[in-house]
Formats: structure tokens, sequence, C-alpha cells
């Protein structure tokens, strides 16, 4: 025995050199690889921030060898979610204003606004989240409450959607917004008592223009704040839908010293400023940020009636809401961007403006060309207009906002409109693909959630009981696409992301249940465990 175990030790050494040292293996996992198959595995090999091999636990431990090794268990991993359409720096933000979300009444918001005031002394209050949909009391509140408590302090109360606000008087007064204030493409809402203080879409721009803007250390906190957020929920790359170059040059430094890890694909706000930078240098592309898209706005919100309709809404006669952005002008500009390397990502809510847009992206793009423009939300679409979509033209979409509109949309579109509204599944058959987002802070951050509302079409407290217009569900596998390979193709990205295999980037995330086999009901309070990105737990 003597003179064997010195052997047997020589040859157990010579074995382990001649595996291949990497920086990470993960091993006896349940590994949905989102690759062409659609296959599964069980282990994979990391190195240098890349997956190096993917395989079968032996196959694995056979080949490679690593200081750090995990045993998953048995759990499932997937490739690191992707949020095609939120707004992360805005999420960010929203940390430290009022948070409105989830309030049942007007009243319930001026609480809240005078809790956060009594603790935080703000000189200009800001806050976001009200939806009046979801009060007894439908209609829009006014800023006669606002003006009582606050008469001296500017307040700006911005709805869940983005689209419209509610402003006290000093608000206003310091914006210069009186009844003769006229602003196209939107709309400054008038009472009893003159200006109500709601104001909805382009008006807004009044209210941003004297709203203090944030310090360097504010934004910073903000990035940091919004990062740990997503990633706490697996999402390893961010599309962020519109911001400036001071926002994208601050998240370029703050990745390229390593305070900010998570992915960000990032469309360039449509200003002048904005478009003529960028389209001049042409896109800009690290391992962590690209720049290569502009977000458009065509019109507003459903929820506050600011979609561009068709015809008029079902429960306002006469009005069929407003683009936000006039037509001639998306024309020009699809034409600017056609001519440049850059995508044009537009939003379009009503059946009208998806309509301009597609035939927009329709008339300046080759078919032969492989351009991936984009169509953000894509939520009513007239049956005649699906035929626009296509391998240059993916529909881009929230599905919780289906489960959240679902309650009232059919009262602002009657029946018929609803055929083609929230038709994921419609768009994917047309497209081929559909890029799956929240547009969060407008909804929750939760990627489990846009799964849940992709598949079951509930809400969290399982209504409807057969789903909200079932035939437009997607499988578990195509909410998963979705969110991981279909969504890194929208960006150009899908060589180096968005499935484990080999060569692309070690984004992945170890849940504490199989999201892909468990009760449908059990989708919403799945956990990210661990998440990764270039093979790091961040």
């Amino acid at each position: 025995m003597k003179k064997i175990l010195p052997l047997l030790l020589l040859v157990l050494a010579s074995c382990d050199n001649a595996k291949e040292k990497v920086d990470l293996l993960v091993v006896n996992a349940n590994v949905y690889t989102v690759d062409d198959e659609f296959s599964k595995a069980e282990a994979f090999a990391v190195n240098e921030g890349k997956f190096t091999a993917v395989g079968t636990t032996e196959e694995i431990r056979d080949s490679y060898t690593a200081d750090e090794i995990i045993d998953a268990d048995g759990r499932t991993i997937t490739p690191g979610l992707i949020d095609a359409h939120c707004h992360f720096y805005g999420l960010g933000l929203n940390q430290q204003t009022v948070d409105l979300t989830g309030t049942q009444s007007f009243v319930e918001v001026l609480e809240r606004v005078e809790q956060f005031q009594k603790k935080n002394r703000k000189d200009f209050i800001l806050g976001r989240g009200w939806d009046q949909n979801d009060w007894e009391d439908k209609e829009y509140p006014t800023r006669k409450e606002l003006d009582e408590l606050f008469p001296d302090t500017p307040v700006v109360l911005t709805r869940i959607d983005g689209h419209a606000m509610l402003v006290n008087k000093a608000a206003l007064d310091l914006a210069g917004i009186d009844r003769q204030t006229q602003v196209e493409g939107g709309e400054i809402v008038k009472g009893a008592m003159g200006l109500t203080g709601v104001l909805v879409d382009n008006p807004m721009q009044l209210i941003n223009s004297i709203t203090p803007a944030p310090d360097r250390e504010t934004r910073i906190e903000a990035l940091k704040d919004a990062e740990r957020i997503c990633l706490d929920y697996g999402l390893t790359t961010v599309n962020d839908a519109g911001i400036g170059r001071s926002t994208i040059e601050l998240i370029d430094s703050l990745q390229q010293v390593g305070e900010l890890s998570i992915r960000v694909y990032a469309m360039v706000g449509n200003t002048p400023e904005n478009l003529d930078h960028y389209i001049g240098q042409g896109p800009m592309k690290t391992d962590l940020l690209n720049v290569r898209s502009v977000k458009v706005y065509a019109d507003g919100a459903l929820g506050s009636r600011g979609a561009y309709l068709k015809e008029p809404y079902s429960d306002k006669p006469g009005y069929r809401g407003a683009m936000v952005t006039p037509i001639d002008e998306i024309e020009a500009l699809a034409q600017r961007l056609a001519d440049s390397e850059y995508q044009m990502n537009t939003h379009a809510i009503g059946d009208s403006a998806n309509a301009v847009v597609l035939r927009a992206y329709q008339n300046v793009l080759d078919d032969s060309a492989d351009r991936r423009w984009k169509v953000e939300h894509a939520q009513i679409i007239d049956p005649v207009d699906f035929k626009y979509f296509g391998k240059n033209i993916i529909p881009s979409v929230q599905p919780t906002h289906a489960t959240s509109d679902m309650y009232w949309a059919e009262d602002r579109l009657g029946e018929e409109r609803m055929h083609g509204a929230y038709a994921f599944k419609q768009l994917l058959d047309q497209a081929g693909t559909v890029a799956l987002g929240t547009d969060f802070p407008v909804e929750k951050v939760s990627p489990f959630l846009t799964f849940y509302a992709a598949v079951a079409r509930k809400d969290l407290e399982g209504y409807p009981e057969g789903g909200f217009q079932t035939e437009d569900a997607l499988s578990r596998e195509e909410a998963l696409k979705g969110m991981t390979i279909w969504a890194a193709h929208s960006n150009f990205e899908e060589d180096e992301k968005g499935s484990i295999e080999k060569g692309k980037f070690a984004d992945f995330v170890i849940y504490d249940k199989d999201l892909m086999q468990v009760p449908m009901d059990e989708i919403p309070a799945i956990t990210a465990e661990q998440t990764f990105v270039s093979g790091k737990a961040r």
C-alpha cells in the first residue's frame, strides 16, 4: 500500500493538471440555456467573464477545474434577464420622491404627500404613481386641496404612466401657466375652478422646465439605487427608454470605474441636441453600454386618454387623444434615422398612432437591410395594420400593462377595438419575435410579474378566472425568450447575451423555484437567489 499511494496521488495530480483551469464552475443545476433548440443542461464553465463550455455535470467536471465551484443542488438557472423597455434612471430618481403607487383614493395621495413633506422638508415636492382608475371616483383630481395644504411650495405629482401630472397653483405660477396658455400635443385641463392643475403630455414640459435638476451626487445615488433593485430581480440588462447625453455619459463613467455593473441599452431621448451629437458620432458600444437607438413619443397613454385613436374614445365622445410628436416630424425623423446606423424606437399606444409609426417605418426601411426598428408598447393595433410587423419592425411590449388596464380598457375602446389590444400572440406570430419589458416605474420592476402576465393573463388575485383575452397569451417558453434572447436580438446583442452558450457573457440567474414548471400562481413570488454579471455575483 505504501508504494501504491504515492503513485495514485501522482495519477490524480496528473489528471487535474490535464483539466483546463477556469474562473468558475456551476454544476448540478437545472439550466435552461435558451439556445436555438431551447435545450437543457446541468453545468457550465466560466472564464474571463464568458461561458467557456456548457454540458452535463460529468462533462464539465471532467474537463475543467476552478477555485470557485457552485453546486446548484438542482436549482433552476436561466440566462440573465433583460427588461426591453423601462426607465432605469427614472426608477432611481423615484426613490427620492413621494411614492404614490397603489393609492386607493385622492385622500390617500394627499396623506402620503403630507407625510413625505413632514419628514423631508422639500422646497419643491415631487411624487409619482397615482392612477385615478384605481379610485372609486375615477375622474381626474384637482389642485384645490394641494393649494390649501401647500400654498407656497410647488407640488408636482406625476400620474403612474408619466403622461399626466397634477400640480398646485404655486407650480402653475412658477411655470407661467394660465388660462391663455396653449400647447400642442396634449391638454391643459380646465374646470369650474379654471385650471384644474392637471396637465396631459406636452404641456408637462412647462413644469419640467422649472423643476430643480438633481445634482451629480443625487444622480449617482439614483443610478446605484436602480441597479440594486434590478439586480435583486435577476435583471442583468435594462433598456432605458429615453435618456439624455449627460445621463448616458454618467452611466458610462460609473461603469468604466466599476461602480455600476448592470448592462444598459440606452435609447437616446429625441431632442435636437441629442440627435446631432449621437447621430453625428455614430453608435457607441462597450461591454456594458450600447447606444444605437432613438426613443420617440408618438402619442400619450390610454389611462390618461392621451393615446391617439382612429375613432373617438368610447367613454369620451368626439375625443381621439393626440399625437405628441406631429406626423410630419415622425416621418422626417424616420428618414433621418434610416440614413444613419440608429434604430428608431417609438412609443405608440393608440391604433392611429401605431398606424402612423408603422407606415413611417415601412416607407423608409429597405427590406434587404437588417434594421430591427421597434414599436414600443404596440398596445392597440387595427387588424389591417398587423401586416407591417416583421423582421425589421419588432413589437416591444409590456405584459403587465394588459393586466393593469384590463379593468377599464374596454370602457375606453369598446368591444371591437379590444380584439387588437394587448395582442402579444398576434404580434409574435406576425413578427417572429417579441421583446418583453415592464416600463417600470410605470409598472413594478419584477420580471416574474411580466412572465406571469404574459402567460396567465391574470392579476395577483387570479382575476379573471379564465384569464384576460387568453388567445393572446404567450407560452412559458415564449415568455422566457422574450425576456432573454428575443430582447437581446432586438438590441442587436444576440451574439453576446440572451442565452447560456459558449462565448457569450456569463450573465445568469439562480432561482428558488423552476419558473418553467411550478404552478402558475407561484410565479409572482419566485425570487432570484443570485444574479451574476460576467460570471461575478452582484
